[in-house]
C-alpha cells in the first residue's frame, strides 16, 4: 500500500497486495497468484497478466525478484490483447547480474530495440526496482535508481528496423503505434515475484 507522501505526489497502486482485482490473464489463471503480499508467476502457463484499464502518459514503478534462469518482462502501451509482442513495448527482465556486456535482450533493455547503458541487476533473490517514464514519444527506464535506457519512438519509423539499421522482430513501426495501452507482466519461464506496483499519470 502507498503511504501519504506517495499519494500526495499523485501515485496510485495497481496491486492491492491481497487480490488480483483489476488484472486479468491471457493464460491459465493458476499461473498468477498472490503470495505473501506479492504477485507470483508460478510458471504454470499464465502467459501474461495485464491491467484491465489502459494507461497513457505515466511513470510506472515495479519491484521484482526472481529465481535462477527466469525470463520475464514488463509490458506497456499494449494495445491489442491478442498480440502482446507486436503491440506492447517490453522491458526485459532476466538474470543479467554477472553479464559484463549489455545487449537488447538483457535485463532492463527495451526489448530488441535499446540496450541498457550499464548493468545494475542485483543477485538472484534480491529485490530490484524498474521505473518506466512514458511521455508521448519519449520512454526512459531506470533500474534500481539509475537511468539505463532511453527511446524516442519517433525514430522507429520503419517496421522491423532500428534507427541504426539493425533488425528487430516487430511488424509495426513504433512511431505509428498508440501511446495508450494495457500494462502487463510476462510468464516466459522461471518463478518471479512482483510488488509495489504503482503508477503516476503525467
Amino acid at each position: 500500500m502507498l503511504n501519504d507522501k506517495e499519494e500526495n505526489k499523485g501515485w496510485f497502486s495497481l496491486f492491492d497486495g491481497q487480490t488480483l482485482n483489476g488484472w486479468a490473464t491471457t493464460g491459465n489463471p493458476e499461473g498468477w497468484v498472490v503470495d505473501n503480499g506479492n504477485i507470483l508467476c508460478t510458471t504454470n502457463g499464465g502467459k501474461y497478466l495485464y491491467t484491465l484499464k489502459q494507461y497513457g502518459n505515466f511513470v510506472l514503478s515495479v519491484d521484482f525478484k526472481m529465481n535462477d534462469s527466469v525470463n520475464s518482462g514488463i509490458f506497456f502501451r499494449w494495445s491489442d490483447l491478442n498480440d502482446p509482442v507486436n503491440t506492447g513495448i517490453e522491458i526485459q527482465i532476466l538474470d543479467s547480474y554477472r553479464s559484463e556486456t549489455s545487449g537488447t535482450h538483457d535485463c532492463g533493455a527495451i526489448y530488441d530495440m535499446v540496450a541498457p547503458t550499464h548493468n545494475v541487476c542485483k543477485p538472484i533473490g534480491q529485490w530490484n526496482n524498474m521505473t518506466i517514464h512514458c511521455q508521448n514519444n519519449m520512454i526512459i527506464v531506470e533500474h534500481n535508481g539509475e537511468k539505463i535506457t532511453e527511446m524516442d519512438t519517433n525514430q522507429w519509423s520503419k517496421p522491423g528496423i532500428n534507427p541504426d539499421g539493425t533488425k528487430n522482430k516487430f511488424k509495426y513501426a513504433w512511431k505509428d503505434m498508440p501511446y495508450k495501452g494495457h500494462i502487463g507482466l510476462q510468464d516466459h519461464g522461471g518463478k518471479i515475484w512482483f510488488r509495489h506496483i504503482k503508477l503516476k499519470s503525467l
